[in-house]
């Protein structure tokens, strides 16, 4: 129990490690203390100006009349040895002094004797020859604060003297001061309600989204939910659904990783088990012909070859990285004829280009590559070499027409898919990277690719992009 009192205090002093509903919480409440006390402290503050100025303008005014009226020929009521008469009330109240300095009071039977303290200026002022002159100062008797004026009544006949009494004003301010205090201290602790509720209903929503993905980190786990991804259109909302569009972003990407991995360790085991079969054959070198020792090397060579293609191609799709290559007007017909010119010197095979004067706006190294992939691929699957391969260009539509075994109608719709080989072609060299990223260079030029079989057997694979004079209109 001590141990956790402690914890509790030292939590509290560290307003650091506070937890988010109770910064909601205090601060709320250091708000509305500030406002209500700069409130209370200027309504108090008013009030009270105003309340001591209203019993000093009533004392003042009350002193001067009485002055006045004592002043006036003929009228003290106080001639002739007569003894004044007082009236009393909550605030006031009167005595009469003599040239001598007795004092006359009241005496009621519902009001206790009420004596004002006389000074040696009051007696002064009793002994005056001229009447209503004023003297007023303040002092206080058993505990009873005053406002004094001593009037004269002229001729040595004495003064009256009026008392205001201050305690009970000032108790007034007392009780209102506490009344505000009382108003302040409620409206701090609704304040600090207010706030707490406001941030437990908003923390809690927090607190789901922070446990999931607190179990995220530790698990590891993409498929989670977070529970505040719903249609709530506040930040918390939002932040959920940003959340969860994380994961589902993750998660793919963790997919589609899984998958680059697995199919590129299938792709490279059949280049790494021929080189380590050639390898082998390759410490009896000494006892092969020259024809076998020629195949031995030529196998190796393309072996080497191919194997680091596909290592720069795996590269290339893992980082999504290509060198920097400034875009530039590129004529269709002018790269078919340098493709075409090495794949000539490659195959051996005959090469016919037909283009028109299409020119197009890209990277030419990869545009170059996008065009290359698509002869390769007919070099290869065209064994026979029964007719030439052909590169037609027309308008932005780039053909590359074999007289192979075509595509089967069902793998019409996955050729361009990164990895995909079909049935037939799984005895023959190659990645089945080569078209997939023919789609992505062309994707990335705002064209599209198409793949068919040609009528008479063979395929057509190409793509179409837009010519520079498409773009401009576009642009316009």
């Amino acid at each position: 129990m001590r141990q956790r009192v402690k914890a509790l205090a030292a939590r509290l002093t560290a307003p650091e490690r506070w937890r988010l509903g109770t910064k909601f919480a205090v601060a709320f409440a250091v708000v509305a203390a500030v406002a209500s006390l700069l409130t209370g402290t200027l309504a108090y503050s008013t009030a009270a100006v105003l309340i001591r100025a209203d019993a000093e303008d009533e004392f003042q005014t009350t002193a001067e009349r009485l002055a006045s009226d004592l002043s006036a020929p003929s009228s003290s009521p106080f001639g002739g040895g007569q003894q004044p008469t007082f009236l009393h009330s909550d605030s006031f109240t009167y005595q009469a002094l003599s040239s001598g300095g007795s004092v006359a009071v009241p005496i009621g039977a519902d009001r206790s004797v009420e004596v004002l303290p006389v000074r040696a200026d009051d007696r002064v002022v009793a002994a005056e020859q001229e009447a209503g002159v004023v003297h007023t100062r303040e002092d206080s008797a058993r505990g009873e604060d005053y406002r004094i004026a001593t009037v004269s009544l002229g001729g040595g006949n004495g003064a009256i003297q009026i008392g205001q009494r201050l305690s009970p004003m000032e108790r007034m301010l007392d009780v209102l001061a506490l009344q505000i205090l009382v108003v302040g201290a409620g409206v701090l602790a609704v304040a600090a309600g207010a706030g707490w509720l406001l941030a437990r209903r908003v923390t809690k929503r927090l607190v789901r989204l922070t446990d999931t993905a607190e179990q995220v980190r530790t698990t590891g786990r993409l498929d989670l939910v977070a529970p505040e991804g719903g249609t709530s259109p506040d930040e918390v909302g939002r932040l959920g659904r940003a959340f969860n569009a994380m994961l589902t972003r993750l998660a793919g990407a963790e997919a589609e990783q899984r998958r680059l991995v697995q199919n590129a360790s299938h792709e490279l085991r059949t280049p790494l088990t021929s080189l380590r079969t050639n390898v082998s054959v390759m410490r009896s070198f000494d006892r092969l012909g020259p024809e076998a020792q020629q195949r031995l090397v030529d196998d190796l060579q393309g072996e080497t070859r191919e194997l680091s293609q596909l290592v720069d191609e795996l590269v290339q799709l893992a980082t999504g990285t290509r060198a920097d290559e400034a875009p530039a007007d590129v004529e269709l017909g002018a790269l078919a004829e340098r493709v075409a010119e090495r794949a000539r010197r490659r195959t051996g095979r005959e090469v016919v280009v037909d283009a028109d004067g299409s020119t197009v706006h890209g990277l030419p190294t990869a545009l170059e590559r996008a065009l290359s992939n698509p002869v390769e691929n007919a070099a290869k699957f065209d064994t026979d070499g029964a007719g030439p391969i052909e590169i037609v260009v027309r308008e932005g539509r780039v053909e590359v027409r074999d007289r192979g075994p075509g595509i089967a109608p069902e793998e019409v719709d996955h050729v361009f898919e990164r990895f995909y080989r079909s049935d037939s072609a799984r005895a023959l060299p190659g990645s089945g990277l080569g078209l997939s990223m023919v789609k992505e260079i062309v994707h990335a030029h705002g064209g599209t690719v198409q793949a068919a079989n040609r009528e008479g057997g063979g395929a057509v694979i190409g793509f179409t992009l837009p010519v520079t004079g498409e773009r401009a209109s576009d642009a316009e």
